[in-house]
């Protein structure tokens, strides 16, 4: 990173990675309905290689409230019944030798409160991650002003937009964390 403009691209970029990782592990927090998104990245053994659900298994939600996990490979439905349960997603799968079959309980108000503490957990370390982000670029412009590759003017201007990235995905996870906060809390 030779200059401002590509400190700044691989900053936004590392910010914009951040917010799709948070986005993704919301898709996995429980909300009362059935989701394929709350089983399709749980890790599973299959041949001795941790695998995602969703690429050894169809998912489907023919219900409100069941998840259907049809195996492509019927050996497999041991190990993805004991991911299932060891991933602690609040439920139990049941086994019946062809699928797994996942109802979702209705959440108690006590677990949609452990919901959102967690949602706001997830939220705190986006958060973090984005100043990490900001941080070393910060450190990065500094060091090319004091190499003389940019000047106290371009490294200030620099510093403004890293800092404006920064403010707005701060927002952006803010927001994320207030939509899934309602939705967990939406009985």
């Amino acid at each position: 990173m030779d200059n401002a403009g590509s400190i700044l691209l691989d900053a936004e970029d590392k910010m914009n990675k951040s917010m799709q990782f948070l986005h993704e592990q919301f898709t996995g927090i429980r909300t009362g309905k059935a989701s394929p998104a709350l089983v399709e990245n749980v890790k599973v053994m299959y041949y001795g290689n941790p695998t995602r659900l969703k690429e050894i298994a169809g998912i489907s939600t023919p219900e409100a409230r069941l998840i259907v996990i049809n195996a492509y490979d019927p050996s497999a439905l041991g190990e993805i019944e004991k991911a299932i349960l060891a991933a602690n997603l609040g439920v139990t799968p049941m086994n019946d030798g062809r699928v797994i079959r996942v109802p979702i309980p209705e959440l108690t108000q006590e677990r949609r409160t452990e919901m959102s503490k967690l949602a706001k957990r997830m939220a705190e370390e986006a958060r973090v991650a984005v100043r990490n982000v900001r941080r070393d670029a910060n450190e990065h412009v500094k060091v090319l002003q004091k190499n003389s590759k940019i000047s106290e003017d371009e490294r200030d201007e620099t510093l403004k937009k890293i800092q404006k990235d920064t403010d707005d995905c701060i927002v952006k996870v803010d927001n994320l964390l207030k939509g899934k906060e309602k939705e967990i809390m939406s009985v």
